[in-house]
């Protein structure tokens, strides 16, 4: 094996209001919509979301509640603009908002937010 990701997949139980908020609110564009999997174009790794009924199918064993926020996803934007304006997108097209963007010491401005499962990301940008 080689220590490299390939593919992330957010599981959910409630696919619908997840695929419309990576597509509509963060614009990922739909490739592979089979109904309960749903892979989107990303440069690089590979990014879907799937349906935890899936999973228990294929694997026997999984089937335990989650409760969200075990992890995040971070999209670098170009600017300290673009992040304010992305931030406002983002919050008034359904994403919960977390933090407001703000200065950070380690010399990035960051936002937080949610997506409808209740998972947190980040969007940030280098402070010149």
């Amino acid at each position: 094996m080689e220590a490299r990701v390939d593919l992330i997949t957010i599981w959910t139980d409630d696919m619908e209001p997840m695929k419309e908020f990576y597509n509509r609110v963060l614009g990922f564009k739909l490739e592979n919509d089979l109904g309960r999997y749903v892979e989107f174009k990303n440069e690089g790794t590979r990014f879907a979301i799937c349906t935890r009924e899936v999973m228990y199918e294929y694997s026997n064993e999984y089937k335990k509640q989650s409760t969200a926020q075990s992890f995040e996803l971070a999209f670098r934007c170009k600017d300290a603009s673009d992040l304010n304006r992305s931030y406002e997108h983002i919050i008034s097209n359904g994403g919960t908002p977390v933090q407001k963007p703000r200065d950070m010491p380690w010399n990035q401005r960051t936002a937080l937010f949610s997506d409808p499962d209740g998972n947190i990301h980040e969007i940030f940008t280098e402070i010149q």
